[in-house]
C-alpha cells in the first residue's frame, strides 16, 4: 500500500511515464535520464505486492496456519458490500478535509482560524445526527440508515463544489459541510454494526480488524487521489487564468504557476498580502485573482473524486440493503 500511495503522489512531480526529475532517498538515486519514471513503478510493484499478499494469505488458509488477512470473510455478502461502502466513505471524507482548507484559506483568504469555524460545521452535523441514528435504525433498520447518511453525504459534496468560487460566503460553505456531517454521522454511526450483522461470533474480531484496516486504506488513497487530481487540475487551469492577464510576461507566468503548484496555493496568500507593493506592481491584484480563480477550477475537479468515492459507497450501501433486507429462505419440510 505504500508503494501504491507513493505512485500516485509523486507521479505528478516525478513525472506519470517519462521522468521529471531525479529522486534521490537514503543515497540513492533515480535519474531524470532514466527510461521510466519511478512513480509507474511504484505502482505496479505496490499492486504485484498485494496481490501476492492475497495469494499467500490463501495458501496459509489452505494449510490451517493463521492468517492476518481471513479471506472467508468476503464470502458474507453483507461484509464484503459493506466494507466497498466503508473505504469508500474514508476515502471521500479525507479527499474533502484535505482539498478544502487549501480552498478556504488561499481563495477565499480566510484565517486558520475561521477555516476551522467553517469546517466544524461538518463536525456539528455529525455529532447531532450520530446521536440520533440509532433511534432511526430501530424504525428503518441500519442499513436504510448507512443510505440515507451516504445520500446526504453526496449532496452535501455536489453543494459545496457548487459553491467553490473566489469570493464565494463561508457561512454557506459552512451549511453545505453540516448536510454532509448529518450524512456522515448517520453513515459511519450504522456502518460497523452493518458490516458485521452477519459475521459469526467466533470472527467478529478479525472482521472488526479487517473493516478498521479498509477504512484507513481508504483514507489514504482519498488523500493521495484528491492530491494527485488538484496538482493535474493546477497545471491545467492556472496557465489559462494566467493568460487572460494582460501584459504579463510569458516566462513571469509560467514561474508564477509553477510556485503556486509547489506551494499548494501557498503563493496566492502571500501575493494578496503585498498587493500593488510586490515585484509584480500593478499587476500583483489582477494575478492574485487569476491564481485564485484558477486554484477554485482545480478544488472544484479535485472534489469530484471526492464525490466518486462517495458514489462508490452509495452504490455499496445499496447492495448492503437489498442484502440484508432480502427476506429468508423458506423452511421446507420433510
Amino acid at each position: 500500500m505504500a508503494l501504491v500511495v507513493f505512485g500516485l503522489i509523486e507521479a505528478t512531480t516525478l513525472g506519470w511515464w517519462r521522468p521529471k526529475s531525479d529522486f534521490t532517498i537514503l543515497g540513492w538515486t533515480w535519474p531524470q535520464t532514466a527510461s521510466i519514471s519511478l512513480a509507474p513503478i511504484a505502482l505496479v510493484v505496490g499492486a504485484a505486492f498485494l496481490a501476492l499478499f492475497i495469494v499467500w494469505e490463501r495458501h496459509r488458509a489452505r494449510v490451517n496456519r493463521d492468517a492476518l488477512l481471513d479471506l472467508s470473510l468476503f464470502r458474507i455478502r453483507t461484509f464484503s458490500w459493506g466494507n466497498i461502502a466503508a473505504a469508500a466513505v474514508s476515502a471521500g471524507e479525507f479527499a474533502l478535509v484535505f482539498l478544502l482548507p487549501l480552498h478556504l484559506v488561499n481563495v477565499l483568504g480566510l484565517s486558520v482560524l475561521q477555516t476551522g469555524l467553517v469546517l466544524s460545521g461538518m463536525a456539528l452535523g455529525a455529532f447531532v445526527s450520530g446521536a440520533m441514528a440509532r433511534r432511526l435504525a430501530a424504525r428503518m433498520s441500519a442499513p436504510t440508515v448507512v443510505l440515507i447518511g451516504l445520500g446526504l453525504e453526496l449532496i452535501g459534496i455536489i453543494a459545496t463544489i457548487a459553491l467553490l468560487r473566489p469570493g464565494a460566503s463561508a457561512t454557506l460553505i459552512g451549511a453545505t459541510l453540516a448536510v454532509y456531517g448529518v450524512g456522515l454521522g448517520l453513515a459511519s454511526a450504522q456502518l460497523t454494526s452493518t458490516v458485521l450483522a452477519d459475521v459469526p461470533t467466533e470472527q467478529s474480531g478479525a472482521a472488526s480488524a479487517t473493516q478498521s484496516t479498509v477504512r484507513q486504506v481508504g483514507s489514504a488513497l482519498g488523500s493521495a487521489v484528491a492530491g494527485t487530481a488538484l496538482a493535474a487540475s493546477l497545471a491545467s487551469t492556472l496557465p489559462d487564468r494566467l493568460a487572460a492577464v494582460t501584459g504579463l510576461p510569458g516566462a513571469v507566468s509560467d514561474q508564477l504557476a509553477s510556485s503556486t503548484i509547489d506551494s499548494v496555493g501557498g503563493l496566492i496568500s502571500v501575493l494578496r498580502g503585498q498587493g500593488v507593493g510586490g515585484r509584480l506592481g500593478e499587476l500583483g491584484p489582477q494575478v492574485t485573482d487569476a491564481l485564485a480563480a484558477g486554484f477554485a477550477d482545480a478544488t472544484r475537479v479535485a472534489l469530484l473524486t471526492a464525490a466518486a468515492f462517495v458514489a462508490v459507497g452509495f452504490l455499496g450501501a445499496i447492495q448492503v440493503r437489498r442484502v440484508a433486507l432480502r427476506p429468508p429462505p423458506p423452511v421446507t419440510s420433510e
